[in-house]
């Protein structure tokens, strides 16, 4: 129905419209998730520069967080409204092209260089980064130097956490438990729920506790100090160091196969690679281009943990497994 009542809107106002404002007609639909569509997020700047060569709207639908995004996707199916999907990560990869509802990209992505090497046909890598905990340092004098250091350290020292089974980021955190630890991750739980104060839905709602400053430390990423650096002048938030490594998370966007406009939706994909979308996403999504940019990045990221290990489980394990990851955390967490 989507695409009929186009047509018959740009066939009435054919006689009257001039070509170029029937070619902004267009819009291109991009599910993502909410901090990317925020004022200060990536998410209005790239639309404001794809718009200058597409001739179209691009229009972002903002979701809580990433494994949100897949799970509103498959509640749709083929009816979705989405052309793209974008905030996917590697880890649900095998589990997303199981849908049956994406197809390959077309785009050329020799450019995209993420650790790893890591490439795909139909998902293509836009950015990345490692997850740490941030803290801040005028409350945490001894940061933990290591996962088991979270896990087994002060109670008192609480941190905010994101849920895995509708963020991203918290999904992250689940498979960097299951990565150190293996089979013994329930125990490492159940010592860990003891520090978190809460739990979140997405990212937005426990970074922005954290710089509220009621809890010292969360969950994010090896980046996120950068911010804090050029946006604010101030070191106080920092990345604590972990010696049994860092868990990797790789962003991901593709085309679904019910896309009204294929070529616009690989023109966008092809944008968001380029030079001048890379340029805008590691001061606004405050994450490593996945590709060359156009402006060079600020000394603040000079400054920034560079983990010494990156971890990542594969897709496939991933998929085969993630619901009784989940059912190990939910287990754990619900002991009192």
């Amino acid at each position: 129905m989507r695409g009929m009542s186009t047509i018959l809107i740009v066939a009435a106002a054919a006689a009257f419209t001039p070509f170029s404002v029937q070619a902004e007609e267009k819009t291109l639909t991009v599910y993502t998730y909410e901090s990317f569509t925020s004022d200060w997020g990536p998410g209005p700047k790239i639309k404001a520069e794809f718009e200058k060569t597409c001739a179209c709207t691009l229009n972002f639908v903002g979701v809580a967080d990433g494994v949100a995004l897949l799970t509103r996707l498959k509640l749709e199916g083929a009816e979705s409204q989405a052309d793209i999907a974008l905030g996917l990560d590697t880890s649900l990869i095998s589990e997303a092209k199981a849908t049956g509802l994406f197809q390959p990209s077309g785009v050329d992505a020799t450019a995209v260089k993420v650790p790893g090497n890591y490439s795909d046909d139909t998902f293509i890598p836009y950015d990345y980064g490692h997850f740490a905990v941030i803290y801040d340092t005028q409350t945490i004098k001894n940061p933990p130097k290591s996962l088991k250091d979270l896990v087994e350290g002060d109670a008192s020292q609480k941190i905010a956490i994101q849920d895995p089974r509708t963020s991203t980021p918290g999904l992250g955190l689940l498979l960097w438990v299951k990565a150190v630890y293996g089979d013994k991750a329930p125990e490492a739980w159940a010592k860990l729920k003891d520090r978190v104060l809460t739990v979140t839905p997405g990212w937005s709602e426990s970074y922005g506790l954290f710089t509220k400053g009621e809890v010292p430390m969360v969950l994010s990423y090896t980046t996120s100090p950068a911010y804090h650096m050029v946006e604010e002048k101030t070191d106080r938030y920092q990345a604590a160091s972990f010696s049994d490594g860092h868990y990797i998370q790789i962003e991901v966007a593709a085309t679904l196969k019910n896309a009204m406009d294929k070529d616009l939706a690989k023109s966008f994909l092809t944008f968001l690679v380029s030079p001048a979308a890379q340029g805008i996403i590691p001061t606004t999504n405050w994450m490593m281009p996945a590709a060359a940019t156009s402006t060079p990045l600020p000394d603040a990221f000079d400054k920034l943990v560079k983990p010494g290990k990156t971890l990542l489980i594969g897709s496939d394990e991933v998929a085969k497994n993630r619901q009784a990851w989940i059912d190990e955390w939910l287990t754990a967490m619900s002991r009192k």
